[in-house]
């Protein structure tokens, strides 16, 4: 479900394909639009539940998922490729040709999402 500010080729195709499986792997996920500005009118889809899952960005060569706790996450499939060396985030760059480990990236965003839920249970309110 591309806006009409995003990109209309395989990255939008590529994009639809990673909301379906986010979707299917948390039914509770939501689907926001983030950091809306001129240069980026349609803003970066980000996915949610209990705290941000992951954020999916459209480059001219390649689609950007990037895992906001990425860092503590298992990948026995090694699905991250980029920003290896930040402190917590962790990302998936994925180009055009590049065939998509889905049951991996399913795996990820329920780690994720286990991960945001605990991190908010064991808070005090």
């Amino acid at each position: 479900m591309a806006t009409r500010d995003e990109p209309t080729d395989w990255r939008s195709d590529l994009l639809t394909r990673i909301r379906e499986l986010i979707q299917a792997a948390d039914p509770d996920v939501v689907e926001e639009a983030k950091w809306v500005k001129a240069t980026n009118p349609a803003g970066v889809p980000t996915w949610s539940h209990d705290g941000i899952i992951c954020t999916g960005e459209t480059y001219k060569g390649k689609v950007k998922l990037t895992f906001m706790e990425g860092a503590a996450l298992p990948d026995p499939s090694g699905l991250f490729n980029a920003s290896l060396d930040a402190g917590t985030r962790r990302a998936i760059d994925i180009h055009q040709g590049d065939e998509l480990d889905e049951p991996a990236l399913q795996a990820l965003v329920r780690a994720a999402v286990d991960l945001n839920t605990s991190k908010r249970a064991g808070r005090t309110t």
